[in-house]
């Protein structure tokens, strides 16, 4: 006689259903915040953001970088215009505010807890755009 291992319960499936949507809500804003929160460094950086600096630095085609831009300007993140540099709106600059804030608690938390910089500045890049608001609150407060 064999054992059989128990099966794993499932959690019910309106909660699951919840769950994946909010991952997939979160994959489709990952973009939109990684490109603010980049034009945003290059102006700081450099004063302006320019097609060619966002598609060398995403590692992307131009194709796809002016595909993006198109959507962030009717979204009201950007301005722009052929051939010029790209600027963040109030509302642009409000976004990549709070995903540098984001950002920073995310890697500040995974230092204190031993992941080494390098690392931490990489994991965080991904993780940031996953957490909820009360999560983050909780890694901000989280001391060692």
């Amino acid at each position: 006689m064999t054992k059989t291992s128990p099966q794993p319960k499932l959690v019910d499936a309106t909660t699951q259903a919840e769950w994946f949507s909010r991952v997939r809500k979160a994959r489709q804003n990952e973009t939109a915040e990684d490109y603010v929160e980049l034009i945003a460094d290059l102006i700081q950086a450099q004063q302006e953001a320019r097609l060619s600096d966002l598609a060398e630095r995403f590692g992307v085609s131009h194709p796809t970088v002016s595909k993006i831009l198109t959507r962030l300007k009717g979204d009201g993140y950007i301005e722009s215009a052929p051939y010029r540099a790209i600027f963040l709106t109030p509302k642009g600059q409000a976004l990549a505010q709070k995903c540098k804030e984001r950002h920073k608690i995310v890697l500040d938390f995974l230092i204190r807890i031993g992941v080494p910089p390098q690392t931490a500045e990489f994991d965080a890049e991904g993780i940031e755009h996953h957490l909820s608001e009360e999560t983050l609150e909780i890694l901000a407060r989280f001391k060692m």
